[in-house]
């Protein structure tokens, strides 16, 4: 093997990577395309699956306390902190084939091209699928993320599925070790940096007809576990004036945070508010409802926003809600602070763009990623691509294998940089 240094390069290969994205595709619920959601039968084979893959790209593999699969190449420095990559094969339900997925295979195919090249870092190379980024049944994302930065609270641990399954003994069928996640995995410093590779999610790329998107920095996010509580009658013989109906409490905190979002937006201030998760109880068509549990989520680049968002709304719409003999419980699920990517790094991803001839722009996102909590103990930053028409979290995802091949090569050339640089200043 031969140790790498600034003279090093290597072209990655996109027809492997690619047939390697077709066969993950493939476990998936077969109902509803593109599903593979933490936890289920399809997650579990696709790790297996995952592990072979790791393995052939010459990594060695394992599990951490988090449930995070974790592959490595060993550097050429004794006690070196590892160059870390990776992201989530986890989806939400109908979501799409590139969302994480490529960040997770692009750290494969980076390890499968150093390994044939015969090129070996002078850091230790380590590739993590993050075990169960979009928010799971739990009502918490990035689990495997805040895990392993010791962000992962008993609180959410103890946070039950529709099922009665505690996040705790979820982690733990994965082969994890929840009870050792009182403390942090890894430490700062432990890591020397975390890059990830990631479609845009937006529109911005492809409208500009720009292939390379330098992340600088990303928004926090906080959800609420929300339970509106009525009473259940009969719709016919109850007249409106007489009904305590849960459904319309919803509907009054939907509209009223749909309004105060988009009144906090400013030129500086990024804040959106959405409510995609609601379960209504009796759900019968011809019964007032009687309860209604919704997820509200919050997301904005300011920590004082997110700080008073929910006390805020939660007070202004009480009079209204106890007005139609209806009670409101609310409860703080989760909370992600905003991220700031390192400047060397976001500049790194940017010079690698340039001296392969592409075209790169630094770009903010509005999507929580695993990063944002790596930025926590390491130097991070994001590489973007165009995905089309900006649409994720759908069966429509989509890129095209030049434009993941131009990311990957940026992902590969910025993990090259990384490993000449012996550390980075505050």
């Amino acid at each position: 093997m031969s140790v790498v240094n600034q003279s090093v390069s290597a072209d990655i290969n996109i027809e492997r990577m690619w047939r390697r994205l077709e066969d993950l595709s493939g476990f998936t619920d077969a109902g509803r395309p593109w599903t593979r959601r933490a936890f289920s039968a399809d997650f579990f084979a696709a790790r297996q699956w995952l592990t072979q893959q790791m393995q052939q790209a010459g990594l060695t593999v394992h599990v951490d306390a988090g449930g995070n699969l974790v592959g490595r190449l060993e550097g050429a420095t004794p006690g070196a902190a590892p160059i870390m990559t990776g992201s989530h094969t986890d989806t939400v339900f109908d979501g799409g084939r590139y969302d994480g997925i490529i960040g997770v295979l692009a750290g494969i195919e980076i390890a499968h091209t150093l390994t044939e090249h015969g090129v070996q870092l002078q850091h230790p190379f380590e590739v993590v699928d993050f075990l169960s980024e979009e928010p799971s049944d739990f009502g918490v994302s990035c689990v495997g993320s805040r895990a392993m930065v010791g962000l992962l609270s008993p609180e959410m641990l103890a946070q039950k599925s529709p099922a009665g399954q505690t996040l705790s003994e979820a982690i733990e069928s994965v082969g994890g070790r929840p009870k050792e996640l009182g403390r942090a995995i890894r430490g700062p410093g432990s890591v020397h940096s975390f890059i990830e590779l990631h479609i845009e999610q937006g529109p911005v790329l492809e409208r500009e007809q720009i292939p390379i998107g330098a992340v600088t920095d990303l928004v926090g996010i906080r959800r609420y576990r929300v339970v509106i509580t009525g009473q259940a009658d009969h719709s016919g013989t109850t007249p409106m004036d007489y009904r305590k109906d849960a459904l319309l409490g919803a509907s009054i905190l939907i509209q009223a945070t749909n309004a105060k979002a988009r009144a906090l937006n400013t030129d500086t201030a990024y804040v959106v508010s959405t409510v995609g998760y609601l379960t209504v109880l009796p759900n019968s068509s011809n019964a007032v409802p009687a309860s209604v549990e919704m997820m509200l989520e919050v997301r904005s680049n300011r920590n004082s926003v997110l700080e008073s968002y929910g006390d805020e709304l939660f007070a202004q719409i009480h009079a209204e809600i106890a007005a139609e003999g209806l009670t409101l419980d609310a409860s703080s699920v989760s909370y992600g602070e905003p991220a700031l990517f390192h400047p060397a790094v976001v500049e790194l991803i940017g010079d690698a763009a340039t001296e392969r001839g592409y075209v790169s722009l630094r770009m903010p996102s509005g999507a929580g990623h695993d990063a944002a909590y790596l930025s926590k103990i390491a130097p991070s930053g994001m590489v973007f691509i165009p995905c089309l028409n900006g649409r994720s979290h759908c069966p429509e995802e989509s890129i095209e294998p030049e434009q993941l091949k131009k990311g990957l090569q940026v992902t590969l050339d910025s993990v090259l940089k990384l490993d000449t640089i012996a550390g980075f200043a505050e």
